[in-house]
């Protein structure tokens, strides 16, 4: 298995990355393209600033109340989409929450503190939790996925409610793929689309081809149907990304919604990550990178540090050091999620099995071991001590132990925002 240079990303990283001759991702160049000097980042804001201008003008037109949908789940992009738009921009959107039934203390917390942070109007989606039982026992042994209903629902229910209510301009935060493996190019103003939704959120699958399957009815999949094109044309819709617009960087605005708004982050130490202000809003989101790791040898500490190393705050050693403290850990939430949908923690390995990346595992008499991992190919250090926490910008300083956990970091044993299992 081959492993960037710069970052820990392996070849096999999904959506697809491309290793170049030199040893690096397209996750990392990307990245380096948005620090380019030639990337002019003032007249970009310009255009955000005349996109919203024209928002503003063709809600009067329509004589709409609401200038702009933002799709919200409450965490810290949420957070800083809502913020960047009604205080900076003076824009009056319309929050829309898609429920999915999966969530965690700090994460319904936070997304009461946005709605009242922001004076904005909120549009819910409750999902059954009896449907999303279902269509995570689905979903599981279809595509290995039991999140695959929140995906589907926050990335076409906020395309709904603009239809519905004729509102053109979505708003969305990061392009999430473009940042982990360079999928696109910064140059390109990518928009949201219907195909990108299906293809890089829903596993290539629309919700109609379910019907039936685990006694899946249309009544379980009305959040997921996409409006037709008919409709999409007569509002005249179109999906935008702020990280087209603005630099992004998700520990700044992390900072300052802390700062601004009161976000809400973890305060004690997760399972999967050492991230404590990322993916917190549900708490099957566990289980899910637990997938990920079972399916491609990596997990969500993976994507975290490389993040991290790519914006200068953590070693390639301290990275990898975390990738073998958490990349294999066993969600706690495991036993829980195969009781809700009636499996055992044997089935569950059963039904995965079959799905593992055979360039990233080999079954050894029964046990199935990672052939090549990064840790394993280059020397580390523990990242709790390496000098570079000595830098206050390192994730593993005291500056930071509000949002990584690391050596500085305290567990607040009087508050359960840590608790990812109470509902």
């Amino acid at each position: 298995m081959r492993y960037c240079a710069k970052c820990l990303y392996p070849e096999n990283a999904k959506p697809t990355i491309i290793i170049d001759e030199d040893g690096i991702c397209s996750g990392c160049r990307y990245h380096e393209s948005r620090m380019a000097l030639k990337i002019d980042w003032d007249e970009r804001w310009h255009m955000l600033v005349s996109l919203c201008e024209q928002a503003k003008s063709d809600a009067r037109q329509r004589g709409n109340k609401y200038d702009c949908i933002i799709p919200v789940s409450g965490g810290k992009d949420s957070h800083y989409q809502v913020w960047l738009l009604t205080r900076k921009l003076g824009m009056k959107p319309l929050l829309v929450h898609f429920n999915h039934a999966y969530n965690t203390v700090v994460g319904k917390k936070n997304l009461r503190n946005l709605v009242e942070k922001s004076g904005c109007d909120l549009e819910e989606c409750n999902y059954p939790l009896e449907s999303a039982c279902k269509l995570s026992r689905l979903m599981l042994e279809k595509v290995g996925d039991l999140t695959w209903h929140y995906h589907a629902g926050i990335k076409t229910y906020p395309i709904q409610v603009a239809v519905e209510k004729n509102i053109p301009l979505i708003v969305w935060g990061e392009h999430g793929f473009a940042e982990l493996t360079g999928i696109v190019s910064l140059h390109n103003f990518v928009e949201f689309t219907r195909w990108s939704r299906k293809e890089h959120d829903m596993r290539g699958i629309e919700p109609e081809v379910l019907l039936g399957e685990n006694g899946i009815t249309e009544n379980d999949i009305k959040p997921f149907v996409y409006p037709d094109d008919n409709q999409i044309e007569q509002c005249d819709l179109v999906g935008i990304y702020l990280s087209n617009f603005i630099y992004w960087d998700a520990n700044k605005q992390a900072e300052e919604m802390i700062n601004e708004w009161e976000f809400n982050t973890l305060n004690s130490k997760r399972g999967r990550t050492f991230n404590l202000f990322s993916k917190i809003e549900d708490h099957a989101n566990e289980v899910h990178d637990y997938l990920k790791y079972l399916k491609f040898g990596y997990g969500r500490t993976t994507d975290d540090a490389s993040y991290e190393i790519r914006h200068g705050r953590l070693t390639r050693s301290q990275g990898i050091a975390l990738v073998k403290e958490y990349d294999g850990n066993e969600p706690k939430s495991l036993d829980m999620y195969c009781g809700f949908m009636g499996i055992s923690k044997e089935d569950f390995y059963e039904m995965i099995n079959p799905l593992r990346d055979d360039s990233a595992w080999v079954c050894d008499d029964g046990e199935w071991v990672l052939k090549d991992p990064i840790f394993e190919k280059e020397p580390f250090s523990n990242p709790y001590t390496d000098t570079a926490a000595d830098n206050s910008s390192n994730a593993m300083s005291k500056q930071q132990a509000k949002l990584y956990w690391n050596s500085f970091s305290k567990s607040d044993e009087n508050s359960n925002l840590g608790d990812f299992y109470n509902e």
